[in-house]
């Protein structure tokens, strides 16, 4: 039996890639949006990506993902309300150029707008349901496991607060779970299963907007991620 601790690799050894990219998640009229990067070289010349780059020698990923995102994309870690990584992307032949890992972030924030500068890459916000048709790698998968994975996390937790300004309406509430779903939820039925697991406090004030009739505005009790008691939806 060959001890596989001890047994000699007899093939030059060519570690892979190791990349970081980000999917970065807002909403924008009460539609769930990505950002995506124009790529100004091969491979995928003139493609739109998700931002991301190579890990350095002596870096974290999320080091990475920082400084990839500020040069890309004009955006910094700090300005997003939750950022986790979602999943490393392994397929051998995801990159022409080679084996390249990906350790893939989601970001998710509200209000934001990329600062242009000289190394920025037209950066641009994509409602998930319209996407360019070409992107570049397996983006395109990496978008969609994003989305299924945020859908799925907003039963189990407040992670919707990181999509929501920090005082909110029950209607716009409503609108975010139905941009992230991907359909229309019963009002009268959302609102009681919401405001059964005290995640949200009336802050006292009211939300004016043209001859609407005013709405009271709610805000999360906690302002990070945490599990809910039990499923929402």
């Amino acid at each position: 039996m060959i001890d596989i601790m001890t047994a000699k690799y007899s093939g030059e050894y060519v570690p892979p890639i190791l990349t970081v990219d980000g999917v970065v998640l807002q909403l924008i009229n009460n539609q769930l949006n990505v950002l995506l990067i124009r790529r100004p070289e091969e491979p995928f010349k003139d493609y739109w990506a998700l931002p991301g780059g190579y890990n350095a020698q002596g870096e974290t990923t999320t080091q990475a993902l920082n400084r990839i995102l500020r040069a890309k994309a004009g955006f910094s870690v700090k300005d997003f309300a939750l950022v986790e990584q979602l999943y490393t992307f392994d397929t051998v032949a995801r990159d022409p150029r080679g084996h390249a890992v990906s350790v893939t972030y989601t970001c998710l924030g509200h209000n934001l707008a990329p600062k242009t500068s000289k190394t920025t890459q037209n950066p641009q916000f994509f409602p998930i349901s319209h996407l360019p048709k070409n992107l570049a790698y397996d983006h395109a998968d990496i978008i969609k496991y994003a989305h299924d994975r945020l859908s799925a996390k907003i039963t189990y937790t407040n992670a919707i607060y990181a999509l929501l300004p920090k005082f909110f309406t029950l209607t716009q509430l409503q609108k975010a779970y139905e941009a992230v779903f991907g359909r229309e939820l019963d009002k009268r039925n959302f609102r009681k299963k919401f405001l059964d697991l005290n995640l949200i406090a009336p802050t006292g004030d009211l939300f004016r907007e043209g001859a609407h009739r005013p709405a009271k505005l709610y805000k999360f009790n906690k302002q990070h991620l945490e599990t809910l008691s039990r499923s929402f939806d």
